[in-house]
């Protein structure tokens, strides 16, 4: 019988562990994340937003961990869903990848939002030029750069992340500094504590756990490096350390920036600083501080919202090819463009997606409500996605055979990870099971209902595929590194 050929394939050891490094670390957007997806929080939590930082990294650390432990043992394209399958089940893995590839190509519209409401704010407040029309441009020339970067391959695509990612790291670190020393004898490390967690009908814990909720969506991305396990050299050892290192890294950057801001503004009445400079507080942080600078400040979070699209969407089109590949997403997904070795239906996949969400839901509700709704959609998911992930963990170590059991690294580190993300999960998906949980505001609280639709849709697929074609989820745990090797390996 006649067989289709098989996809060539995504481009096997095309790069280091600098690039995948910079994949999760412009994938968090370091620039964009402290100047919007942080401050989002400084409505909950108010003046002790840093403490919402550090809650974030300690969860984010310990997932790290598992993730990293897991890559170690699968390096497959599929990530999070080929952790989930053979840790768990294939329909755990299954449903980790429907969430996956529901929220992951969200991420570029999140940012392309961004990009367009900083670029058009400065041209309004620069030149008068209308903010309803260029932010609306800008978004789609967003998602045109990001489209090309990522058509002509992972090299290409990854070269520029880490380019774009060390200009906007230094330029918000160099602020930072000015700040704090600007603040003086306001510096106080009481912001740490919950005394200035103020906010109208957030107060105490159940401001900063709120807060938190957008402090972790700053830190999504540290595990984008997953994806690209099949593009990596030495994928085992390179996605551990650059899962890990860029979570540590980036969520040490956070927590200077995110207490210069707050102590130099001043953490009694932080709650007010969304709204300060006209919508973009750093924009008025960097003019005031460093006065003519504030266009090092602009060009940063506009890089910084190129970057990390461009790196989402690298995650997401890997994650679509993968499940294009088992046939679980039409077959199309898995298509490979033959010249540049990327997965070119994705890639135009994505890039529509990216335009129809950020400019439909900007235009019903403004980018910055549209950009808090989306994110926090992404973030309810991907919380969700990491407390599996730390079960994952554990389990696969406990039971794979020829895998040893570190009862440190695969036990306690995925259970305290579990519990340091299920208050903010309950607060994102708004279940107000205690105390301390505060319910999210109109129309963050939409997000319940659109996820819980999302997912009832994916029990109906799984349902399907389980009576009907359960070889698809079984393949959900094969990893395609290991059988490339075995099938490449010359014979002794």
């Amino acid at each position: 019988m006649a067989q289709s050929a098989p996809s060539a394939g995504l481009a096997r050891e095309a790069i280091g562990l600098r690039e995948v490094l910079f994949q999760s670390i412009t994938h968090m957007a370091p620039a964009a994340a402290v100047a919007f997806s942080i401050i989002v929080g400084a409505n909950f939590a108010a003046g002790a937003l840093p403490l919402s930082v550090l809650f974030a990294l300690v969860g984010c650390l310990l997932v790290a961990v598992s993730i990293g432990q897991l890559a170690k043992q699968l390096p497959s394209a599929g990530g999070f869903y080929t952790y989930a399958a053979r840790g768990l089940h294939p329909a755990v893995g299954f449903l980790v990848g429907w969430g996956y590839a529901f929220v992951e190509p969200l991420v570029a519209p999140l940012l392309y939002l961004i990009f367009g409401n900083v670029v058009a704010s400065t041209l309004q407040a620069e030149f008068g030029w209308s903010y309803d029309t260029w932010w609306v441009v800008a978004a789609v020339a967003a998602a045109v750069i990001v489209f090309v970067l990522g058509w002509f391959g992972v090299r290409l695509s990854t070269f520029a992340g880490t380019i774009l990612g060390l200009f906007e790291i230094l330029v918000f670190a160099a602020l930072a500094v000015t700040l704090i020393v600007k603040a003086g004898e306001a510096n106080t490390l009481r912001v740490f504590g919950t005394g200035f967690a103020t906010a109208e009908g957030f107060g105490g814990l159940s401001g900063v756990i709120a807060g938190s909720v957008y402090t972790i969506l700053a830190f999504i991305g540290f595990e984008a490096a997953a994806p690209l396990a099949e593009e990596a050299r030495d994928p085992r050892r390179t996605v551990r350390l650059a899962v890990v290192y860029s979570c540590l890294l980036i969520g040490l950057f956070y927590v200077l920036t995110t207490y210069a801001a707050t102590v130099f503004f001043g953490p009694e009445r932080f709650a007010e600083f969304p709204a300060s400079g006209d919508g973009n507080p750093w924009d008025a942080l960097a003019r005031t501080a460093w006065g003519a600078g504030w266009v090092l400040v602009f060009l940063a979070v506009a890089n910084s919202a190129i970057a990390n699209a461009n790196a989402s969407a690298n995650a997401a089109t890997r994650t679509w090819f993968a499940m294009g590949r088992i046939r679980l997403l039409p077959r199309p997904f898995e298509h490979v463009n033959p010249r540049w070795r990327s997965p070119d239906v994705a890639v135009v996949v994505q890039f529509v997606v990216g335009v129809v969400v950020a400019v439909w839901l900007g235009l019903r509700y403004e980018p910055l409500t549209a950009f808090a709704l989306v994110g926090t959609i992404v973030t309810a998911v991907i919380i969700a996605i990491y407390i599996v992930v730390n079960l994952a963990c554990l389990v696969f170590h406990l039971r794979e055979p020829g895998v040893r059991f570190n009862p440190l690294l695969h036990g306690l580190v995925p259970l305290l990870g579990i519990a340091a993300f299920v208050p903010a999960f309950l607060t994102a998906v708004g279940i107000q099971a205690f105390d301390f949980i505060s319910a999210l505001p109109y129309p963050i609280s939409l997000v319940g209902p659109v996820v819980g639709v999302w997912y009832a849709i994916g029990l109906v697929y799984l349902v399907v595929l389980a009576r009907r074609q359960p070889e698809r989820l079984r393949e959900m745990g094969r990893v395609f590194t290991e059988e490339h090797v075995a099938e490449t390996a010359t014979p002794v």
